[in-house]
């Protein structure tokens, strides 16, 4: 099954991935937790890896929200948009899909550089990194990327944009102690029942405990918009995604990015 065809079936396989993960915190971490890791700001990819990942993806700015953001993505060029999936070697490559909820949320941190300038971020579910290269180009002081997938291309898309990479780390950090970070961004992340109601409850705890600031990525999910969260939401703004996008996320047209302002200050977190 081409890329095209099988895209889809990466974010059902993120659902069931990220969901299992999330889960298992009932019974100790799962084994994928277990081999958790935090890679240091410079740390270098594999060359094996890297070599795979130059050859396998395409460098693109063409198609998304940020032109000014450089990206290896999959796209129609790739040999692996037309092989079966099975074939992909390091697991499931969700980070080399730029998904609409970070377009919205890398788009309105670069035109508004004032809400992460010299403040700590943490970008959860990173991806492509590309929400994260946004604030550090706005001049955020502190910058965590934070993805299941220890493979993930971040460290070549940060030197396509010319910065050092950031620190990254592969743990699940849902559900536990908050962090004290004066932004939360995560986009697209809403795609599970179970998982949205853990990350509803550890943001509400990060509000609550640290005051952090929350802003979700996302296109109108209906996963998103049916869950309680959403009458906790204040819509920022809203951006109309070019014509590539809409060809490969079913046609959905606009994303938005919306402030997590729950109204829970007497409630137990």
């Amino acid at each position: 099954m081409a890329f095209r065809g099988w895209k889809w079936l990466l974010l059902v396989g993120r659902q069931n991935t990220f969901a299992r993960a999330w889960r298992s915190r009932r019974g100790g971490p799962s084994l994928r937790w277990k081999r958790c890791c935090h890679w240091s700001a410079g740390k270098s990819l594999d060359p094996e890896v890297r070599a795979f990942l130059e050859e396998n993806t395409e460098v693109t700015s063409s198609g998304h929200l940020t032109p000014e953001i450089r990206l290896r993505l999959l796209t129609p060029r790739c040999r692996f948009w037309r092989e079966k999936s099975d074939l992909w070697p390091y697991g499931d490559p969700f980070w080399a899909i730029y998904w609409p909820g970070g377009q919205a949320l890398s788009r309105y941190i670069l035109d508004n550089p004032c809400v992460v300038k010299g403040r700590s971020v943490l970008d959860l579910g990173s991806g492509c990194g590309a929400t994260a290269i946004a604030a550090v180009m706005s001049g955020a002081s502190q910058v965590l990327a934070n993805d299941i997938d220890p493979r993930t291309a971040m460290i070549l898309n940060c030197e396509l944009n010319h910065l050092n990479p950031f620190p990254i780390t592969i743990k699940n950090i849902i559900n536990s102690e908050a962090g004290n970070w004066d932004l939360i961004v995560l986009g697209d992340m809403f795609y599970d029942e179970q998982l949205a109601d853990g990350l509803h409850h550890w943001l509400r705890k990060c509000i609550r405990i640290q005051q952090t600031e929350v802003l979700i990525g996302d296109p109108g999910r209906h996963q998103f918009l049916s869950h309680s969260i959403r009458s906790q939401l204040h819509k920022v703004i809203e951006y109309s995604l070019p014509e590539y996008t809409r060809q490969e996320n079913n046609g959905l047209t606009s994303s938005i990015v919306w402030s997590y302002q729950p109204s829970n200050s007497l409630e137990n977190c």
